[in-house]
């Protein structure tokens, strides 16, 4: 777990700006669970960095929605205003229910959003090649994954440009997959994901 003096460190890499009356920036924190997988995939959008902040911080759900409010505290002390969005990015997977749902609580009790994913993150990958409600484990969305590219998947490798043709698809998957569950209980409905909800505020703000 980053240190304090780290995560401040990192998000120093956002300058104020005091202009006379201009107003501020959008920007969009983003805090995800994997240090890796989910940040490089968002690091891809064509987003100005002003305008994005993103932290890959390796923790379990409830303590990735914690830090996001320490991150947010950090960022009010030194601008004089909050982050105009911020999201948590989190898997189902192995976590426990408490702190699962505990996260989800606590998110929507600070103001933030959640894209989760049941059981993980990969399902959003999957959903650009087509439309399943195939309850999975973690390692079978892998491996479905894998053959849908034809070669091994890499977590480490960003898969933005190659999907990105079928990003549309995978929106319409996502919200179809979403509405067939009436309640909605984002802990035990398999699959499922709101990863759709963030890619679609991060195109809202892409430029050429």
């Amino acid at each position: 777990m980053p240190r304090k003096s780290e995560l401040a460190s990192r998000w120093h890499g956002i300058k104020a700006r005091k202009t006379g009356n201009k107003q501020p920036t959008p920007t969009i924190l983003i805090v995800c669970e994997g240090e890796k997988t989910e940040p490089d995939y968002f690091e891809q959008f064509p987003v100005p960095k002003d305008v994005r902040k993103i932290f890959g911080l390796g923790m379990d759900p409830l303590r990735l929605v914690q830090e996001a409010k320490k991150l947010q505290r950090l960022f009010r002390k030194e601008r004089g205003y909050d982050y105009g969005q911020v999201w948590c990015v989190f898997d189902r997977d192995e976590f426990s229910l408490e702190r699962f749902n505990q996260a989800l609580q606590l998110a929507t009790a600070s103001g933030f959003q959640v894209a989760y994913s049941n059981p993980a993150f990969e399902i959003w990958y999957l959903l650009h090649f087509g439309y399943s409600d195939r309850p999975m484990m973690r390692h079978a969305c892998c491996s479905a994954l894998s053959n849908r590219l034809g070669r091994p998947y890499e977590k480490t490798r960003s898969l933005y440009g190659q999907l990105q043709s079928a990003q549309a698809a995978a929106i319409g998957h996502a919200t179809r997959l979403l509405s067939q569950y009436d309640p909605p209980d984002p802990a035990n409905d398999n699959p499922s994901t709101t990863v759709h909800l963030l890619v679609q505020e991060l195109n809202r703000h892409t430029r050429p």
